[in-house]
C-alpha cells in the first residue's frame, strides 16, 4: 500500500535568500506576540516590517524639506543674478578646457592631436 507524503511547498519565486539575526529571548517573545496579533508568521511579519522601514528610510533620505526660512533663502539664490567667477573657478576652468577631450570644447581636437603624438 503506498504511503502519502505531504506536499512540498512549493518555492515562491524571487525568495532565494535568507536573513539570519541572533536576538534576545525577550525581543523574540515581543516580535512573536506581534506576529500573532497581526495574524503573520514570525518571518513574514519581520519581513513585512523590515520592508516598511527600509522604504521609509530611504524616502526620508531621498526627499529634502526645508522650513519656510530656508525655502525663501532657496529661492532667493536661485533667482539671483549669477556671481562673477572667483580666480579659483576661473583656473579650474582652464585646466579643465586644456585637459579634458570633450564634444562641447572646441579646443579638445589641439588636445586630441596633442595626445595622439605622444
Amino acid at each position: 500500500m503506498p504511503t502519502a507524503t505531504a506536499p512540498r511547498k512549493a518555492k515562491q519565486a524571487g525568495k532565494d535568500t535568507r536573513v539570519f539575526a541572533r536576538i534576545s529571548s525577550g525581543d523574540k517573545r515581543l516580535i512573536e506576540k506581534a506576529a500573532a496579533l497581526n495574524g503573520q508568521s514570525v518571518g513574514a511579519f519581520v519581513i513585512a516590517q523590515a520592508r516598511t522601514a527600509a522604504s521609509e528610510l530611504l524616502k526620508e533620505h531621498s526627499v529634502i524639506r526645508l522650513n519656510g526660512e530656508e525655502s525663501r533663502r532657496l529661492v532667493k539664490a536661485l533667482l539671483a543674478p549669477p556671481r562673477p567667477p572667483t580666480a579659483a573657478m576661473k583656473r579650474a576652468w582652464k585646466q579643465y578646457r586644456e585637459t579634458v577631450i570633450s564634444d562641447v570644447n572646441p579646443d579638445s581636437e589641439k588636445v586630441r592631436r596633442r595626445l595622439s603624438s605622444k
